[in-house]
C-alpha cells in the first residue's frame, strides 16, 4: 500500500512507466478513488468534508495510505490520511472507508494519545459495511504514525447489552520501503492485481461466513428509499 503526499500525487507517478496518473495502466493514482469531486485536488476536497462535518484540517503535509488502481480497477475497504500540521506534528488521521455497496463514510481521529505517538480513538459505526454486522457497533481505531513500519488496527465492538463484546478486530502491518520504480516494480510482480485480490477475499470470505450460518443483515434503506416505499405503500 503507497504511502504517498497529497500535494506530490504526479511526482509519485513518475517514477515508473508502469504507474500513471489519472488515466489507465497496470497502476494508477486516480482521483476517482477518494473523496469529492475530481475537479479539485485531494487537499481541497478533504479541506472541503472537513469545514462541512466541522473539523479542522491541519496545514502541513497529509499523506495518504491506499491501494492504487491496477489494470483500471479500485476497491479500498479503507484508506488512512495522514494529516500533520506546520511544525511536521501529527495532527490528526481520516480513515476513509469504503463499503461493496458503492459508499464511502470518513471517520476522524485525533492526533497522539500516546507518548510514542500512537492514535486510539473509538467512534459508533455510521455506514453499513458488512451483510454480517448490524448498525449498533463501534469501531475502536488504533494507528501508529507512519515511519519505519506502521500498524493499524481496528476493533469492532458490540455494545448492545450495556458491556463493551469485542466482534471482530482486523490488523494492518506494514514496514516502510522506498517508493521507487525497482521497488514498485517488484510488487507488481508479486501483487500484479491487488485490488482484485481484495476484493475476491472480501466476497469468498462473505461466503465462507454465510455458509456457516451467520445472520444476514440486509442493507438498510436510505431516507430517500423509505420515502419512495412510503408513496409506493399509500398508492397501495
Amino acid at each position: 500500500m503507497p504511502l504517498l503526499d497529497i500535494d506530490r500525487l504526479d511526482e509519485a507517478a513518475a517514477v515508473s512507466r508502469l504507474v500513471s496518473r489519472n488515466r489507465f495502466n497496470w497502476a494508477s493514482i486516480d482521483d476517482r478513488d477518494h473523496v469529492g469531486p475530481t475537479a479539485l485536488p485531494l487537499r481541497q476536497r478533504l479541506a472541503a468534508r472537513a469545514r462541512a462535518q466541522g473539523r479542522p484540517l491541519p496545514d502541513g503535509p497529509i499523506y495518504v495510505l491506499s491501494h492504487l488502481r491496477y489494470l483500471g480497477y479500485a476497491f479500498n475497504p479503507i484508506s488512512f490520511y495522514f494529516c500533520f500540521d506546520a511544525t511536521h506534528t501529527l495532527a490528526s488521521i481520516v480513515a476513509e472507508v469504503n463499503s461493496t455497496f458503492g459508499e464511502q463514510t470518513l471517520y476522524w481521529l485525533p492526533g497522539p494519545t500516546t507518548p510514542h505517538g500512537v492514535v486510539r480513538h473509538r467512534t459508533a459505526k455510521t455506514m453499513h459495511v458488512s451483510p454480517f454486522n448490524e448498525a449498533h457497533l463501534d469501531y475502536d481505531f488504533t494507528v501508529t504514525p507512519p515511519g519505519a513500519s506502521l500498524v493499524a488496527h481496528m476493533t469492532v465492538i458490540d455494545r448492545t447489552e450495556g458491556t463493551d463484546v469485542p466482534f471482530f478486530d482486523a490488523t494492518l502491518t506494514l514496514e516502510r520501503q522506498p517508493w521507487d520504480a525497482a521497488h514498485l516494480h517488484r510488487a507488481l510482480r508479486r501483487h500484479p492485481w491487488m485490488t482484485a485480490k481484495v476484493i475476491g477475499a472480501i466476497h469468498c470470505e462473505a461466503l465462507r461466513l454465510w455458509w456457516k450460518g451467520l445472520t444476514y443483515v440486509p442493507h438498510p434503506l436510505t431516507p430517500q428509499e423509505r420515502q419512495k416505499q412510503r408513496e409506493q405503500e399509500a398508492r397501495a
